[in-house]
């Protein structure tokens, strides 16, 4: 069964990430390059075991686009949200054995160092079986 980690941040995240201060202190370019050293043995260790579907970063929420329709017309708004702080930050699908193989993966991608932190594991629909809720 595929799953889909899903990781959460927020546009201050991507701003410390960049090296701009926020409430927080900005991420130094160690820190940053720290992560990503981190991110991608993690995942190249997915790799090897042949458990890893595909996995991305996703750019800052400033980027984003939320469509809605009014009256059949396309209304755009810009990001960040202003209903929510938190948007999806990235994404790690993984085709393994069983949901607590999935949650063991998505344990390893909270950062032990921030309270409250948290990813999500949902299955991936792979046909309509799949959607028995």
């Amino acid at each position: 069964m595929k799953y889909m980690i899903m990781l959460y941040g927020s546009q201050r995240d991507y701003d410390a990430m960049a090296g701009r201060p926020t409430d927080g202190p900005a991420m130094t370019p160690e820190q940053v390059a720290a992560m990503h050293e981190h991110m991608t043995a993690f995942h190249q260790k997915l790799v090897e075991s042949g458990e890893l579907v595909d996995a991305q970063g996703l750019t800052a929420p400033v980027h984003a686009r939320r469509i809605q329709l009014s009256g059949g017309v396309p209304v755009v708004t810009d990001g960040p949200y202003p209903e929510t702080q938190e948007v999806l930050a990235g994404y790690t699908v993984v085709d393994v054995a069983s949901v607590d193989r999935a949650v063991e993966i998505a344990a390893g991608l909270v950062n032990p160092d921030a309270p409250g932190e948290y990813v999500d594991v949902r299955p991936i629909a792979e046909g309509i079986d799949d959607l028995d809720g």
